[in-house]
C-alpha cells in the first residue's frame, strides 16, 4: 500500500516537471494505516485536545450555542460557506482570529507537515477554532463529529483516505472527543487531517 502511495505521488512531481510515468491505481480505505493512527490519536491528538485554552475555548463556546435552533445552525453554516469564495470574510476572520485557533496553528507547524489542518467543534458540532479554514462550519452531520462526540470519552474516528489535488496529499482525518477532566464528559470534538506520506 506505501509504495502505491509513493508511485502516485512520484507521478504527480514528474508530471508537474513534464516527465510522464504510469499511473497506479490507490485504494480508498484507511485500514492499512488504522493501527498507526489509532496510536497517533492516543500519543499526540489527545494530548492537543487536552490543552486547557482548547478545553476553555470549547466550553465558553458551549454556553454560547447551547440554545441555538437548528435555523439558527443552518444560517451560520450558510454564513461561512457564502465567505468561503469571497473577498470580505467578517465571519471566518472572526473564528481564524481566535487565539485557540493560533495556537492550533502553531500545533500544525510544529508537526512539521504530519498534520494537514487541525479544527475544534463544540456540542453542536459548530466550529470553536481552526488551523486552517475549512469549507463549511457546522461538522454535526458528519460521521467525524457524531463517531467522536457522539460516541463519548476514548471514542476514536478514522476517516477513509482522500487525496488532494491541490496539495498533492492523500490524507486521513483522525477525530476524537474533547473532554472536560472534571466531568470526564465530551463537550466538544478535534478533527486532526494526517498526510499519510509521513506514516509509510
Amino acid at each position: 500500500m506505501a509504495g502505491l502511495f509513493y508511485t502516485f505521488r512520484r507521478c504527480s512531481t514528474l508530471i508537474l516537471a513534464g516527465a510522464s510515468c504510469l499511473m497506479v491505481p490507490v485504494s480508498a480505505g484507511a485500514h492499512e494505516f488504522t493501527a498507526a493512527l489509532e496510536q497517533m490519536a492516543h500519543d499526540h491528538i489527545a494530548h492537543i485536545a487536552s490543552d486547557p485554552d482548547i478545553v476553555r475555548a470549547v466550553k465558553e463556546q458551549n454556553l454560547q450555542t447551547a440554545l441555538l435552533g437548528d435555523a439558527e445552525i443552518e444560517a451560520l453554516d450558510q454564513t461561512w460557506r457564502a465567505e468561503v469564495d469571497a473577498v470580505d470574510q467578517p465571519f471566518i476572520s472572526e473564528v481564524m482570529g481566535k487565539p485557540g485557533s493560533t495556537l492550533l496553528f502553531n500545533y500544525q507547524e510544529q508537526a512539521e507537515g504530519l498534520f494537514t489542518e487541525m479544527f475544534v467543534t463544540d456540542a453542536r458540532g459548530l466550529n470553536v477554532v481552526q488551523s486552517t479554514m475549512t469549507s463549511d462550519y457546522w461538522q454535526g452531520d458528519e460521521d467525524k463529529w457524531q463517531q467522536s462526540f457522539g460516541q463519548g470519552p476514548g471514542a476514536i474516528h478514522i476517516s477513509d483516505i482522500e487525496y488532494d489535488d491541490s496539495s498533492q496529499v492523500f490524507q486521513s482525518q483522525v477525530s476524537i472527543p474533547v473532554v472536560d477532566s472534571i466531568t470526564n464528559e465530551a463537550i466538544g470534538a478535534i478533527t486532526v487531517g494526517v498526510d499519510l506520506w509521513y506514516l509509510e
